[in-house]
């Protein structure tokens, strides 16, 4: 595989690898460093990428790995994730208070899931993955990334039930 037919088939979901990253690692210089550490790894094995039926799976799978390890080996607790804006234009700024909220608590409720539940939910919710891509770049098979998501959002769901009904309880 030739440097450019490596650019344009690889390098194309290198924001997919950082955003994974970035949700394990919780640190934006670690993820990149994560996501560097990925490409040259595909780098040096481009003359086997063929054999590979998805190579932005292997590449996930790969980034996925070398997250897990690097917590293993640091054995740290993730710190909260801030999100995009999602914000339009229309928005009032008392609206734009509450979306940054709400990601806000979602992305700490998500830091408290099992690290499988926060890959599956990930993959799945953000990056928009197929389970079938989720199975393939996780090791499980289709039927545990299933359990896993829906308790991932179970438990995201309750908590979040819980804490909107107890802001407008009456004492």
């Amino acid at each position: 595989m030739t440097a450019e037919e490596f650019q344009t088939t690889v390098l194309g979901f290198k924001n997919k690898l950082f955003r994974l990253s970035l949700r394990l690692l919780a640190d934006a210089d670690e993820a990149a460093d994560a996501v560097q550490e990925v490409y040259l790894k595909l780098w040096k094995m481009r003359n086997k990428l063929d054999q590979y039926q998805s190579k932005e799976a292997l590449a996930m799978t790969m980034t996925k790995n070398l997250c897990l390890d690097e917590l293993k080996a640091k054995r740290r607790q993730n710190l909260p994730l801030k999100d995009y804006d999602r914000a339009s234009q229309t928005d009032t700024p008392d609206r734009l208070a509450e979306l940054r909220d709400a990601i806000a608590n979602v992305n700490l409720l998500m830091e408290k899931l099992s690290p499988q539940q926060k890959i599956v939910m990930q993959l799945r919710d953000i990056e928009q993955y197929e389970l079938s891509e989720i199975a393939a770049i996780t090791g499980m098979n289709e039927n545990a990334v299933r359990v896993n998501l829906s308790r991932a959002r179970k438990q995201i769901r309750e908590q979040l039930i819980k804490h909107n009904n107890y802001e407008y309880q009456v004492s």
